[in-house]
């Protein structure tokens, strides 16, 4: 599933050819997702202006004048992907249509934004601006890892006694959203804090660490146009390459590249998931 730096690059990728246009028309080429669409979404969104793009956790927002926001989340292998368009950077002309295109809003401008999701795992919902934050996929997500509420101070209190792994915290929503397998091994890495450690259990002065590389690691992944595992490209149809850079994720058995330890990398499995990290500096 994408995360984060996935949902944020494309974000970023639409806002130029989304925000201030209007959307002329909508396609919408099957009932539902993994829930219903809302009711005449196409007619809904015909003729909106998008008065700006943002995200919360992994989902992307867009808010039009009218007073609703279109909420978009990718699922595990949703793609939205931008073609025509008189920017320069969406020089595709329009592809023809693909079997899993489910939804495609025609732009002012010239471009084409097309949802494809082959698993129907993605959703769309229109609520009201104002609302947005009360929204149930949204009420309880916990602070952004990039924003000001991030900090040693708040995830030291968040822990704060808690006996569940580090890992497992981290990837609560209700703690810190956004976060998923990838970057929380990644980040727990740089930090040198083993997934298996007690959540509860860990400094304030290793939480401070654990805090300035989550961050770094998002930034580093954003900067790089996310990673491309399976289904994840970026609007313009490239992959992201972060990737090449990972130091533990999906590395087991390979040399633990800080200088001087001679570990390797390791895989455990935690609530189902895979936790990749070096037992010899993580500790």
């Amino acid at each position: 599933m994408p995360e984060l730096p996935e949902v944020e690059t494309v974000r970023r990728g639409l806002e130029p050819i989304l925000a201030g246009r209007r959307i002329l028309r909508v396609q919408v080429n099957r009932p539902d997702l993994r829930w219903p669409f809302p009711p005449r979404l196409a007619e809904r969104l015909a003729g909106r202006r998008v008065k700006g793009l943002r995200r919360r956790s992994k989902y992307i927002l867009a808010d039009l004048d009218g007073g609703e926001t279109l909420l978009v989340h990718l699922g595990m292998s949703g793609r939205i992907l931008v073609s025509g368009g008189p920017l320069g950077q969406f020089v595709h002309d329009h592809p023809a249509p693909e079997r899993h295109d489910h939804v495609v809003f025609d732009i002012e401008g010239g471009a084409r934004v097309t949802f494809n999701d082959p698993r129907r795992f993605g959703a769309m919902d229109l609520l009201a601006t104002a609302a947005a934050e009360a929204h149930p996929l949204l009420a309880r997500l916990g602070p952004e890892p990039l924003g000001n509420s991030f900090h040693e101070a708040y995830l030291t209190a968040a822990l704060k006694g808690r006996g569940t792994p580090v890992k497992a915290a981290l990837l609560d929503q209700s703690i810190v959203a956004g976060l998923g397998n990838i970057y929380v091994c990644e980040a727990l890495y740089r930090a040198r804090i083993s997934p298996r450690r007690r959540a509860g259990a860990i400094s304030a002065a290793r939480l401070a660490a654990l805090v300035v590389a989550i961050r770094n690691v998002l930034a580093d992944a954003i900067a790089a146009g996310g990673s491309s595992l399976r289904d994840y490209r970026r609007a313009d149809g490239e992959l992201g390459y972060f990737q090449h850079s990972f130091d533990v994720y999906g590395r087991e058995g390979a040399p633990c590249r800080t200088a001087g330890c001679d570990g390797t990398v390791r895989r455990v499995v935690q609530a189902g998931r895979s936790s990749f990290y070096c037992a010899s500096c993580q500790r």
